[in-house]
């Protein structure tokens, strides 16, 4: 009963209380998308942004930090942004190639990760930097095709082919260093 109670706690932490407020905002997002309503759909893409960042400053101010956090979060930031490069996709505005391309990196590192942790080979599952700077470009990217349409500046699209192009790059590089992180801690001894 006390874990129950303890989730109960967690979920009533102010920066959990906005993770979830991002994740309930995913599916209304993606209507005003596929409605066509991009600048509803970026002042969405705004307003969950803002609690992204809101969450991780407020659970260090005000030492609400839980575990729930800690694996909400990066669900929500990853539903968000597979959702956003999926309905996008549909909507002509990201290639297919570039979307195959995220989400087999997503998916092998999903799987590298449940595998280690499953049978407990290795339990550290840190982003890599490669891997911060491919999530970085994936948000520029997707705010740069909102951009595109809500302001409809010629610049945006160009700004928009190249923020793309480099998602197709970092994505694979990105798995890869991944994988090769991973290898050489699964490698070194364990601690006794």
């Amino acid at each position: 009963m006390r874990l129950a109670v303890s989730i109960l706690d967690q979920l009533r932490a102010t920066p959990n209380l906005l993770t979830l407020l991002r994740l309930l905002t995913i599916p209304f997002l993606l209507i005003e998308i596929l409605e066509g309503r991009f600048g509803l759909a970026f002042a969405l893409f705004v307003l969950a942004g803002l609690t992204d960042a809101l969450d991780g400053v407020l659970a260090r101010w005000l030492g609400q930090s839980t575990m729930l956090g800690q694996y909400l979060d990066p669900i929500a930031d990853k539903l968000l942004l597979s959702a956003l490069f999926l309905v996008l996709t549909h909507a002509g505005l990201i290639p297919r190639v570039v979307t195959a391309l995220v989400f087999g990196r997503d998916i092998g590192v999903v799987s590298i990760a449940s595998l280690l942790f499953f049978t407990d080979t290795a339990r550290d599952f840190r982003p890599t930097l490669l891997g911060k700077v491919n999530t970085c470009v994936q948000i520029a990217g997707v705010v740069s095709v909102f951009c595109a349409r809500v302001f409809a500046w010629e610049t945006f699209g160009s700004v928009r082919e190249v923020l793309l192009r480099a998602v197709a790059v970092l994505a694979p590089l990105s798995a890869a260093q991944y994988g090769w992180v991973v290898l050489g801690r699964i490698e070194e001894p364990k601690p006794v």
